[in-house]
């Protein structure tokens, strides 16, 4: 019996290294094939091993570039953010004038967004702003890039919308950090965030938020003619903000 046990097992590492030979006498079309294969039915894991191999061991051939691109893919999909960031960051690096850098672009701004919006973060209601949004600033910029380099990107539009949304999520942070201060009764602090959100970030609906905090910070600071000025601009920009029904009142001078 245990000699029939050895006899199993000895067959099962030969399998095993026969398969690791094969796959190590593979050429860079062959790598590619499969890498490929696997990405196309969501094996996503193998296919980074097929082509890690490929880049590793024919960087140079024409497979190695389309396996860059297609790597910085299955990092995001395999839920490894962080490495598709990297592959994304040096194909961009390496090829800056390659046709598929908007792409490489994209997916670094994809990555970082993905990073930092979780399922979880809306299952348990966390407040993203008061977290530092250094993910979401690395998202923003590399939309920003992407659209001023490739205006007409297939990547544009949604690049466009993400944005968006991400100037709201940063405005949020720094409104987080302004009431900080004001809380405090640092309210120079609070008043230079505030400004620097409204001019940053002009157009989020969080300026609303920061033309309140500024409002509150000249009446503190005793600038009633600079609190009444920005109080118009805020009516004249935000209407619905001075309606209670649509508007939490920051301050209770309000």
């Amino acid at each position: 019996m245990r000699r029939w046990a050895i006899v199993c097992l000895l067959a099962l590492i030969a399998a095993g290294c026969g398969k690791d030979t094969r796959d190590m006498r593979s050429g860079s079309e062959e790598l590619f094939e499969r890498g490929t294969k696997s990405m196309e039915s969501n094996n996503f894991r193998n296919a980074i091993g097929y082509y890690e191999a490929l880049e590793a061991r024919y960087p140079f051939s024409n497979q190695a570039r389309q396996a860059q691109l297609n790597l910085i893919y299955c990092y995001l999909k395999n839920g490894d953010s962080e490495s598709a960031i990297d592959a994304a960051t040096q194909f961009e690096r390496e090829n800056p004038t390659h046709s598929r850098v908007d792409y490489a672009l994209y997916m670094r701004g994809l990555a970082n967004f993905s990073a930092q919006h979780k399922g979880y973060h809306r299952l348990f209601r966390i407040n993203l702003a008061k977290r530092p949004p250094v993910q979401a600033r690395e998202s923003f910029s590399a939309f920003a890039r992407l659209l001023q380099r490739y205006p007409d990107s297939r990547y544009a539009d949604d690049a466009r919308q993400r944005m968006l949304f991400l100037r709201n999520r940063l405005a949020e942070h720094e409104n987080f950090v302004a009431d900080y201060y004001f809380e405090r009764g640092a309210y120079v602090a609070a008043l230079n965030r505030a400004r620097f959100t409204m001019e940053t970030y002009d157009g989020a609906p969080a300026v609303a938020d920061s033309l309140y905090i500024m409002v509150g910070a000249y009446e503190k600071l005793g600038m009633q003619d600079l609190a009444a000025a920005t109080r118009r601009v805020l009516v004249e920009n935000y209407p619905d903000a001075v309606e209670p029904q649509t508007v939490k009142k920051r301050f209770l001078f309000f």
